[in-house]
């Protein structure tokens, strides 16, 4: 998303979302002074910016429904919101600080060496927490079954043996997995750099 977008999808944000639960009369959460409030809510803009208007409005019907405060008149927090928001309409792969941040390091780097690059995406799209090191032994397990049957599709291939649509798109799917986990590396190293 360049900057124009993100600039559009903040408007949309504030018009979907933040002005129609503020017009709902849900005030500042009372732990939160009138500057963290306004800092959360420009940080929510930024973060949703990706999602569409019909995703907002679905968002923020779902949030209006479930204030906080002893009177249940308060804003909720962001980290609901958010929650809440991947749940309605998950955040691309690209969009995901964590994921650029994580293909990025070391263990990008070696997930993509080591073929496990699409195990570990799959990893941090369902678990949005940095991969610790017994995760990673998990990951690396589960990518073995894929490395193998895609060495064996290649290997039928190359003898010239008949290969079923069901195994074609298995490998073509990870294929294009794996470029998928390069761009975003990539992105992640252009951000680190900046």
């Amino acid at each position: 998303m360049d900057s124009a977008e993100q600039a559009i999808g903040e408007k949309r944000v504030r018009s979907v979302l933040i002005d129609p639960l503020l017009r709902r009369g849900l005030a500042k959460p009372g732990s939160l002074t009138k500057a963290q409030f306004d800092d959360m809510l420009g940080d929510l803009c930024a973060r949703l910016a990706y999602m569409s208007e019909a995703n907002l409005a679905a968002l923020e019907e779902q949030a209006a429904q479930r204030p906080t405060g002893k009177d249940k008149d308060r804003f909720p927090i962001a980290n609901n919101i958010l929650s809440w928001a991947a749940d309605i309409q998950p955040p691309s792969d690209s969009a995901s600080p964590l994921i650029r941040a994580v293909f990025a390091s070391s263990v990008g780097r070696d997930a993509l060496a080591g073929d496990w690059a699409p195990e570990l995406l799959v990893h941090l799209r369902t678990n949005r927490m940095w991969p610790a090191a017994f995760s990673i032994t998990k990951i690396q397990e589960r990518a073995d079954g894929a490395v193998q049957r895609v060495a064996d599709i290649e290997a039928r291939r190359g003898r010239g043996a008949f290969i079923n649509d069901g195994d074609l798109r298995f490998a073509a799917r990870r294929a294009a997995a794996v470029v998928r986990c390069e761009e975003i590396a990539a992105m992640g190293k252009l951000e680190a750099a900046e």
